[in-house]
């Protein structure tokens, strides 16, 4: 246990923080796995778009406050696009940022 009272402080704001970015994470995690489990039962047809505006929707939010790094969410998205293209499901306007188009917006 930390003996200073700014230490007590930055325990309790690394708790807060750390519990706040797992549920982020979490989420994340969630989605994807709804998508492989739909992918297996044959009804990511019908889903596809939603899961995929849903995921990039959580993991641009992640990337924004910090929580995750801009090249983990879009191997992220890629990989989960991946996995709609194999289950040959044509998914309405996947956005997939490159390198590139990150470096000339700073």
């Amino acid at each position: 246990m930390p003996n200073k009272k700014s230490a007590i402080k930055h325990l309790r704001q690394t708790i807060k923080l750390t519990k706040r970015n797992s549920l982020v994470k979490r989420n994340i995690k969630e989605i994807i796995k709804r998508g492989q489990k739909s992918a297996v039962k044959g009804t990511i047809k019908e889903e596809a778009n939603d899961l995929m505006r849903s995921l990039q929707k959580a993991v641009d939010k992640a990337v924004k406050t910090k929580v995750l790094k801009a090249n983990t969410a879009n191997r992220k998205k890629a990989r989960f696009a991946k996995m709609l293209k194999r289950s040959n499901v044509v998914v309405a306007e996947v956005k997939v940022p490159t390198k590139a188009k990150t470096e000339e917006k700073k």
